[in-house]
């Protein structure tokens, strides 16, 4: 099935239901007074995330969503029934922004999370509510209102705890291999990845994480050149960024050093934020380099990028260095994750304590220290 990240729809809420105006009347009561029941609500629409979808490639087809109208109301105190709602059911890590004015209407990251994209109609009210002591008869009653219209435009980022990056035919589908149980597509030359590709590697029976490789990037990306930039937004989610440097390129033309360089300018011009990660180097291909010369290449590549971060040498061909590297990143996410958890409760003491809007010098929790 081909990947699609992006799409843009229209969701139209159903109107709600009109109110009736009407009479009873019966034999012995000829005069009952008013009994016209309330229309119905109109059906609204919501979001799902459902993470047994992974693409956007219903919505590219299927554009416009409507939700079903409200029935009218009627005689006999009979209330119109109410429109169903309709749930579209979207990929985990799907974000959906309102096309006019930019605003982000909700963000999908978990599985089951619902969200509301536009709200149906209320229905109308039924001349049995205007009835007073000095108006028996009301005729009046309220038409329905119409449901919400929305123009929308549909983002999936993946949802992944590490991002590859690197130049094309830089090793990043053979290490996604090799660690993980992705199968993408692997060949000898560039842009053998054409959408971006998702495996978990399992560190222990209970321990894994999620990694994303994407199409490889060159220089321009962020101007539209190449594959890359159209899936780099697949990385904003990751806490990890693996940069895969091509150590022993099929040319002697290339430089290593030079397309590295490149890379993160890319990155700058794209998002700061990006760039901003926390960013690994991961030299691959050193089994093609002859032994005696790996340290010197290694030490002179590493002097040449002014490079301070970790780095690691790996063969993602024959996996030699990867079980090193999957302990690194597993230890690493395992410590941003329990960093995370101490500012959470950390902010969460803040604001019980911003609830409390003066001092009560009878509070307990309080001691007033006399100068």
């Amino acid at each position: 099935m081909k990947f699609i990240d992006e799409a843009r729809i229209e969701v139209i809420a159903g109107d709600g239901g009109n109110g009736c105006a009407s009479f009873l009347r019966e034999k012995f009561r000829p005069f009952g007074g008013p009994d016209g029941g309330d229309g119905g609500k109109g059906g609204s629409i919501w979001a799902v995330a459902d993470r047994n979808i992974n693409t956007l490639v219903d919505f590219r087809y299927s554009k416009t969503h409507h939700g079903r109208h409200g029935e009218p109301g009627r005689g006999s105190d009979c209330y119109g029934k109410g429109a169903d709602d309709v749930y579209l059911r979207m990929p985990v890590g799907t974000l959906i922004i309102d096309n006019i004015n930019g605003e982000i209407i909700a963000d999908l990251t978990e599985h089951g999370q619902t969200e509301l994209l536009a709200k149906g109609g209320e229905g109308g009210w039924g001349n049995i509510h205007f009835k007073t002591s000095t108006n028996r008869a009301p005729r009046q009653k309220t038409e329905g209102k119409e449901g919400e219209r929305r123009e929308l435009r549909l983002e999936l980022k993946v949802l992944a705890d590490v991002g590859l990056l690197g130049m094309p035919n830089a090793g990043k589908s053979t290490f996604i291999t090799a660690v993980s149980n992705a199968k993408p597509k692997i060949a000898d030359y560039p842009f053998t990845t054409l959408h971006p590709n998702l495996g978990v590697v399992r560190v222990s029976h209970e321990k894994s994480f999620v990694i994303a490789d994407i199409p490889g990037l060159i220089e321009g990306a962020a101007e539209g050149a190449g594959l890359g930039h159209q899936f780099l937004r697949h990385l904003a989610r990751t806490g990890l960024l693996l940069h895969i440097v091509d150590m022993a390129p099929f040319e002697a033309t290339v430089d290593p050093v030079k397309e590295a360089k490149a890379l993160i300018k890319e990155l700058e011009k794209y998002d700061e934020d990006l760039l901003n990660k926390p960013r690994w180097l991961v030299l691959n291909k050193l089994d093609v380099v002859p032994e005696e010369e790996r340290k010197k290449r290694v030490k002179d590549f590493i002097k040449k990028m002014a490079w301070k971060g970790p780095y690691f040498e790996i063969s993602a061909l024959n996996r030699e260095g990867c079980q090193e590297l999957i302990n690194a990143i597993y230890l690493h996410l395992e410590e941003k994750r329990a960093q995370d958890v101490r500012v959470d409760e950390t902010m969460q003491m803040t604001e019980e304590a911003r609830g409390i809007v003066s001092i009560d010098p009878d509070d307990p929790r309080f001691k007033i220290l006399e100068d």
